[in-house]
């Protein structure tokens, strides 16, 4: 495992970066907005960039693990999985954002092994913003600047910050939020949220709707390795190779805090 991270961690973070600066191209102009068969939106900017992040894959990355991508999954074309190691892929996480222009989207590639998420890069094209975690730790980039290592905090005495989906807020949220002591809320899209704890700029995220594994699985390495956990609302670890690859509702947070209900 070390041996994979050390070899292609560099080249998943470029890869990431590329899919963000075709996205970006597309992002400011009057692009097309189609819906899939579960009622979520796509636009050509999800399919040119999980295009060229199978086509790497395929070509240029030198790794034989089969490759899971939303798009793909959406088509019907994903491949068969004969063992416990994949990349999972959401080329363009957070297309709601995307469409309404408010910069909180990503392009998120992980490396699941034996359900675990081991590495994950997190890349917000818009922000120009890229976050990674694996076996080494986690870490920040802003741009061209040199990274920094990231990790959660210790609860502060005043009380817990949590950080909600911007798209995705119901009711049931703030009855979950009523068993904590909550001095700050910040709304964020994406796997931005998972990042945002990993940074210690929040404590805990809660999601009690429905995800799928590459929704999650980068910003959930993100978070492992900056010293968090994403747990079912029973306190078990969230798997990944799950049948239909859906997620039961979750908890992302840090290990200081102790969230299962």
């Amino acid at each position: 495992m070390t041996e994979i991270n050390h070899h292609l961690l560099p080249e998943i973070i470029a890869l990431a970066k590329r899919a963000g600066d075709e996205i970006m191209t597309i992002y400011n102009t009057d692009f097309s907005i189609k819906t899939k068969d579960d009622s979520s939106p796509v636009t050509v900017a999800d399919e040119l960039a999980e295009k060229i992040i199978l086509d790497a894959f395929a070509s240029d990355i030198q790794s034989d693990i089969p490759v899971i991508s939303e798009e793909a999954a959406a088509a019907g074309t994903l491949p068969i999985l004969t063992r416990n190691t994949f990349w999972l892929v959401d080329p363009l996480d957070g297309t709601k954002e995307f469409i309404n222009k408010n910069g909180e989207f990503t392009v998120n590639i992980a490396l699941i092994m034996d359900g675990t998420p081991v590495l994950g890069v997190v890349h917000s094209p818009a922000l120009n913003i890229t976050h990674w975690g694996w076996s080494g730790g986690a870490y920040k980039q802003s741009g061209d600047y040199s990274p920094v290592k990231i990790s959660c905090r210790s609860v502060p005495e005043c009380g817990i910050t949590a950080v909600v989906s911007r798209s995705h807020r119901g009711p049931d949220i703030d009855d979950f939020l009523n068993d904590f002591t909550v001095s700050d809320e910040i709304s964020a899209g994406s796997s931005l949220k998972f990042c945002t704890v990993a940074e210690g700029k929040a404590d805990l995220y809660p999601r009690l709707g429905r995800t799928m594994e590459w929704d999650t699985g980068a910003g959930h390495a993100v978070l492992r390795a900056a010293g968090g956990r994403v747990m079912t609302v029973d306190g078990t670890d969230l798997k990944y190779g799950k049948t239909g690859f859906e997620n039961p509702h979750f908890v992302a947070a840090s290990n200081a805090i102790d969230y299962a209900k």
